[in-house]
């Protein structure tokens, strides 16, 4: 309990992200949501004990009496998730009650309700490894998505009305904001709880994180009888890799030209650094590495004119080439602990002590067509192992650098030969050399093992980065 609020009422839907946001605030020691407290089917979650005294047949018989409790807990504030067909006898009651905090929980209504179309034909409501997985196609019924959309938006017209004749503020939460602990921790603010979150809950996974056109069997049906609403945005291609930072230590400025260099892992970076170095004649000891905020924002402010830069790998390319320096390799560079659990868990067919002179192409394409397959629940959000740089989308990791310094320019490697010195000439350089190619991935090169399989793995995984930069097949 604090002392703007004694308790707290989460307004959401079913399939809106309600159990990953409970899942988070009741990560904060000052916070205890109790499930969906007033669904008339079961207490709090099926199956579950009694909340905070009350059971289920009291709740059923006199409702206020579990609401009271919830307001009197002064151990944490406590709360509970509302759904528009729960108990309608404590709606007044909440909404009048200016000390209980409102947090609206909203979807984009399709996605909603082909997640729950899914949920139904499967019989799985959460996940919490992509192991465990079930997949399965939604059967989009307009006459029934009519009806869920209205009763969604009725519900949450009549939540703004009462808000607003009552002098009420709510908290609103977008399913894509709970990937943000920035947005949990404002949450928590707003609740009057004096915590901050290091990162997420990460053992609630997306169930569905391919594009509404993959999920639905007649989807074609499907826009046909949405073609009067426009508000859906159904091609766009769903985004739940964790939000990246600046990451300014890494960045690179020649030692006198002055141009910046944003560095994405598994693409080139050594042969640009050597490059960067070549235009100024000096060596690659002489580049500004490792600054911080401060010193970059000093050296932007001292060099008026000056050009950013990146480099984008192919994404099949990229993927292979974090693959062969982080994932099979044991040596200098390699992610041992990871490439074990990869081995344990995924059951990835990886050498135990990296490759020798016995392991084949044939093993090496299994093994990369294995991990492409993990990249894609990974970058999902449906692994428990984290979405490394050396292999995270370039579109989220620019992003990232566009929280304080977007690059001028984003160059493909492939035109890098003639983009570099054409950069170099636009600040007054127009003798810069080209650069060297990036070297060959070891222990075999992707032309040994490209196939149309190899490339549609890929597509799938890094669907995001063959849209936004438009790739289209690597060979």
């Amino acid at each position: 309990m604090t002392d703007r609020f004694h308790s707290f009422v989460v307004f959401a839907e079913m399939r809106t992200g309600s159990n990953f946001l409970e899942s988070n605030l009741n990560a904060f020691k000052g916070l205890n949501c109790h499930g969906e407290a007033f669904n008339p089917h079961f207490l709090g979650y099926p199956h579950n004990e009694p909340i905070l005294g009350i059971d289920q047949k009291t709740r059923d018989r006199d409702p206020h009496a579990l609401l009271d409790a919830i307001r009197k807990n002064t151990a944490r504030l406590s709360g509970f998730r509302y759904f528009h067909d729960h108990d309608p006898r404590v709606f007044d009651a909440i909404m009048d009650d200016p000390r209980c905090a409102k947090i609206i929980l909203t979807r984009n209504p399709v996605e909603s309700y082909v997640s729950w179309k899914i949920a139904q034909e499967t019989g799985q409501w959460k996940l919490t490894d992509v192991k465990a997985h079930k997949a399965a196609q939604a059967v989009f019924d307009a006459r029934e998505f009519e009806a869920h959309l209205e009763a969604l938006q009725a519900f949450q017209i009549e939540l703004m009305n009462r808000l607003q004749v009552s002098g009420q503020t709510a908290f609103y939460v977008a399913y894509e904001d709970l990937q943000s602990v920035d947005v949990m921790n404002g949450l928590a603010k707003f609740l009057g709880v004096n915590e901050t979150l290091e990162n997420l809950d990460t053992n609630l996974k997306k169930q569905n994180p391919s594009p509404i056109s993959a999920k639905v069997s007649n989807y074609e049906e499907m826009i046909g009888a949405l073609a009067r609403l426009d508000r859906f945005d159904l091609t766009r291609t769903p985004n739940f890799e964790p939000r990246r930072g600046p990451n300014v230590p890494s960045y690179v400025t020649a030692a006198e030209a002055p141009l910046l260099y944003l560095p994405l892992r598994s693409a080139p970076r050594v042969e640009i650094m050597d490059w960067l170095a070549a235009v100024d004649g000096v060596g690659r000891g002489a580049l500004n590495t490792k600054m911080s905020q401060k010193e970059l924002r000093q050296w932007q402010r001292d060099r008026p004119g000056h050009r950013s830069f990146t480099v984008i790998r192919h994404p099949l390319a990229r993927a292979h080439d974090a693959f062969c320096r982080h994932i099979l390799s044991t040596g200098k560079g390699s992610f041992v602990q990871l490439r074990k659990t990869m081995i344990r868990r995924y059951n990835m067919p990886l050498p135990p002590d990296g490759p020798d002179t016995s392991y084949t192409v044939a093993e090496h394409r299994a093994a990369f067509a294995a991990f492409l397959s993990w990249l894609k629940g990974n970058l999902a959000g449906q692994t428990a192992i984290r979405v490394d740089a050396a292999w995270c989308s370039q579109a989220q990791a620019i992003q990232g650098f566009g929280e304080l310094c977007l690059p001028d320019r984003i160059i493909r490697e492939a035109e890098m030969a003639v983009e570099l010195p054409a950069l170099a000439a636009s600040v007054g350089l127009a003798d810069a050399p080209p650069p060297s190619p990036a070297e060959p991935d070891q222990p075999f090169t992707l032309d040994d093992i490209y196939d149309d399989e190899i490339e549609k793995l890929a597509a799938q995984a890094y669907q995001r980065d063959y849209l936004t930069f438009g790739f289209s097949r690597w060979k």
